[in-house]
């Protein structure tokens, strides 16, 4: 398990075939993993989802934002 008090890690993803930058804390990077492995998903695959989700709001966040959420929301359930 990462050191819960890290700082963010910048990544690179590729969604909807064009290539952007995550910066998010490797304790989220590992739940993002888990959460895709669960799912049966590459990791891009899922960033993608969620994207789709981000953009789809009323009122759009960052994706860093937005994956940190949906990761709050799917460790709520």
């Amino acid at each position: 398990m990462p050191v819960p008090y890290s700082p963010p890690v910048k990544r690179s993803i590729t969604i909807a075939g064009h290539q952007t930058s995550v910066s998010l804390e490797p304790v989220f990077w590992s739940a993002l993993e888990e959460a895709a492995r669960d799912a049966g998903l590459p990791l891009s695959a899922l960033v993608a989802q969620i994207d789709a989700e981000r953009i789809a709001a009323p009122v759009p966040s960052n994706l860093a934002s937005a994956i940190r959420v949906w990761l709050f929301a799917r460790a709520s359930r």
